[in-house]
């Protein structure tokens, strides 16, 4: 008797069947993750600044904006990576 979990897998594979990944295809995609985890760093670093110098000054206005901000500068530099991601996998190996 299958477990839930395995009748999902088998049906998800069904409906995309996932494909081999050759080792050039992992090295990109590697790479893109390191450089994008980078960016967020980066851009942490600066904002969090920013946000200690707006505690500073009592301005929980700009505190607010400038997490809002980090947490959209996350989301954007992540869908970039998936996007990034998916057109390393859709070429055909060479």
């Amino acid at each position: 008797m299958k477990t839930a979990y395995e009748l999902a897998m088998e049906r998800l594979s069904k409906s995309s069947p996932a494909t081999a990944l050759t080792a050039a295809q992992k090295k990109e995609i590697a790479e893109l993750e390191s450089k994008t985890a980078a960016k967020i760093a980066e851009r942490e670093l600066f904002l969090k600044g920013e946000v200690m110098k707006a505690i500073d000054r009592n301005d929980d206005a700009a505190v607010e904006q400038l997490e809002k901000q980090l947490v959209n500068n996350r989301k954007s530099l992540r869908a970039d990576l998936e996007e990034q991601k998916e057109k390393v996998r859709q070429r055909s190996p060479r």
